[in-house]
């Protein structure tokens, strides 16, 4: 068994009176593909932004590769290599695919004059070959905010590996995109977990997408773990079955 990068143990969130987690116990093991499933208000996304730092937990420990990460900023916890992308894209709409690219590189310690200053030529180098990885390459030069809603998320895609990361959390990276380009963009995930050697824990609510990527899943029910293992497993579960046929 890969050592693990992720470690989430006892984690609970609570908004007010609403239990969004309770009591998450979870790992990803290092360069593995790893699924998160649930119904809507099952409490997937509230886990992954407390794993990023947005939602600080009031229970629990969160580490990665050995550091705690319950309290760092959202910042702090990118540089370490863990990121994530949204279900609503986070793209620039009036700039291009490449200068989308190239702002996404980490400006530490950086003052404005060098931010806005011209890109170094391996940048853009890096950037029109993660656009190419992707297949946005002939789009490159185009406006982001003129590609369709499935392009801006391949886009966010790109974004997210100019930053090296060592561990992606992918939020539903099929909602929104022609059925007929879910195929090409899992084997997309796949290559970058392989090729790239990046680690992806990805909450997806397309069951066939997700049963073809993860190698192990866990599903969450009303805020708690229902059950995990591996697609095979998953998929005649009963209790999956009954969570899923009983949401709203």
């Amino acid at each position: 068994m890969s050592e693990q990068q992720l470690m989430v143990e006892k984690v609970s969130k609570r908004f007010g009176g609403v239990v969004a987690n309770e009591n998450i116990t979870l790992s990803v093991p290092t360069g593995s593909i790893i699924g998160l499933i649930g119904p809507n208000g099952s409490g997937k996304t509230t886990l992954f932004n407390s794993i990023v730092g947005y939602h600080p937990v009031e229970e629990g420990s969160i580490r990665f590769e050995g550091q705690e990460l319950t309290s760092m900023r959202v910042q702090t916890i990118a540089r370490l290599g863990l990121l994530r992308t949204f279900q609503q894209t986070r793209i620039y709409g009036q700039m291009t695919c490449v200068e989308n690219m190239q702002i996404s590189v980490p400006h530490n310690n950086e003052g404005i004059r060098t931010m806005f200053s011209k890109y170094p030529h391996e940048v853009t180098e890096k950037a029109e070959s993660l656009l190419e990885f992707v297949g946005l390459f002939e789009k490159r030069y185009l406006m982001a905010g003129d590609l369709s809603f499935g392009q801006q998320k391949l886009l966010e895609f790109a974004m997210a590996l100019m930053n090296e990361p060592k561990m992606l959390l992918l939020d539903e990276p099929t909602a929104g995109i022609n059925p007929t380009l879910i195929n090409g963009l899992i084997e997309r995930l796949k290559r970058t977990n392989a090729d790239l050697g990046i680690t992806l824990f990805v909450i997806e609510h397309n069951m066939r997408a997700i049963m073809n990527l993860a190698e192990h899943i866990y599903c969450l029910a009303h805020g708690q773990l229902l059950t995990s293992g591996p697609p095979e497993q998953i998929q005649k579960d009963q209790k999956v079955i009954d969570a899923y046929l009983g949401a709203e």
